[in-house]
């Protein structure tokens, strides 16, 4: 019985020093004590970035209102000059630099400014002419920013933008993201931007958002069209769509494209959809001779034919795949030939991928890049392949009209 007792005794010393340090980690892995309830953060959707007359940075936010207080107050102040948008709110603060202005945005603001949703960062064009270095580096260190939200520059000045009110989207953060999200354009996140700016060439590219008002609707909205073009951190042009869908050809982002080309010896048009396509650069340096290879492979699906072809005849279907591949190389050579002779921006990353297979001769040369990029021959090899033609080969309705 005494050795029953002290056995208990010996197990109950072990045991509650076990029992006493569980419980201590208890205390310590509790994970409620900092946190925040939503109604007690100003939500950041939307950032838009702005240089104004004195050099300094403007910040507009689009501020997500999350409690039916918040929107009650907000309807209040429609006619604020800050501007307001059912669900969400705008307002602006200038600053001396990205970090000053976030910290003034803090003081005039009753809750914690919150970062981590922001999805949407528009650069005004007088903001990126100047340099988006400085804003970005406040952007990449930031903890709460988040390396995929879209970015953009405006066509003016980016606080026009987050006023808008879209009518089909809760807001311009929500309109913008489904938009880049198609993959009809350009997709950049912060990123690829990153990325783009401290590459071998220090070029990269940006889409465009204009505002766009349809005849007879008082409502504007928000638009992508064209590419602007970034060098060495500061904007130096901008391209339209035709040659923007050639710079996405060279750079392997067509996801999603319709092309209507007419073929020849043919009266009418044969509209296809992209259905899967591949773009490889492939450098070679021969002789000082700087030479890359721009190999784009396709298939499409023809989804509508209103010319005299039948399009169960392979004959048929040759001519709309070597007409599909002319109208690939007419808008990948306009690509080349404003970004080469006009812009002088590889935009296309020709400098790592050459660096990539001749780092040795890359670092020889790269004080030069700038010289070489203009001379570079690119040789276009394009094979683009019919992948389903339709259910029907002619064009029967056109048939039954004659």
């Amino acid at each position: 019985m005494r050795r029953k007792r002290t056995s208990m005794l010996a197990n109950g010393r072990r045991t509650a020093p076990a029992l006493l340090s569980l419980f201590v980690c208890a205390l310590l892995l509790s994970g409620c004590w900092n946190s925040r309830e939503v109604n007690d953060l100003a939500i950041i959707t939307a950032a838009g970035l702005d240089l104004n007359e004195d050099g300094h940075i403007e910040l507009s936010v689009e501020i997500y209102l999350t409690s039916s207080s918040s929107d009650s107050a907000g309807s209040q102040m429609s006619g604020a000059p800050d501007g307001n948008k059912g669900t969400s709110v705008i307002r602006t603060v200038t600053g001396i630099n990205m970090a000053d202005a976030a910290s003034r945005l803090q003081k005039m603001l009753s809750r914690r400014v919150f970062w981590g949703q922001a999805d949407v960062f528009l650069f005004g064009e007088r903001m990126a002419r100047a340099g988006l270095e400085a804003p970005m580096d406040f952007l990449m260190r930031h903890i709460a920013s988040r390396e995929r939200a879209h970015v953009f520059v405006c066509d003016g000045p980016a606080k026009n933008v987050l006023l808008l009110s879209p009518s089909i989207e809760r807001s311009v953060a929500d309109a913008l993201v489904r938009m880049a999200e198609q993959q009809t354009g350009l997709n950049i996140t912060m990123m690829d931007l990153a990325q783009m700016m401290v590459s071998k060439s220090k070029a990269a590219v940006l889409p465009i958002v204009v505002i766009r008002e349809e005849q007879g609707e008082k409502q504007s909205f928000p638009y992508i069209q064209g590419v602007s073009v970034i060098k060495n951190g500061r904007m130096i042009g901008r391209v339209n769509e035709d040659v923007t869908r050639g710079i996405m050809w060279l750079r392997n982002e067509i996801r999603q494209a319709t092309v209507t080309v007419s073929p020849e010896q043919s009266d009418g048009y044969v509209s296809l959809h992209l259905h899967r396509s591949q773009t490889r650069l492939i450098p070679k340096i021969e002789g000082g001779r700087w030479i890359m290879t721009v190999r784009i492979t396709g298939q499409d699906d023809i989804v509508e034919n209103t010319s005299d072809l039948d399009l169960s005849v392979p004959d048929h279907i040759g001519k709309v795949e070597k007409e599909l591949e002319k109208v690939v190389n007419t808008r990948v050579k306009m690509a080349l030939e404003q970004a080469q002779k006009e812009l002088k921006a590889d935009i296309f990353q020709f400098a790592d991928t050459f660096y990539r297979k001749y780092p040795k001769i890359w670092e020889a040369n790269a004080d030069r890049w700038d010289e070489i990029f203009p001379e570079v021959e690119v040789r276009l090899e394009t094979d683009m392949r019919i992948a389903r033609p339709g259910l029907i080969g002619k064009n029967f309705f056109r048939q039954e009209q004659r």
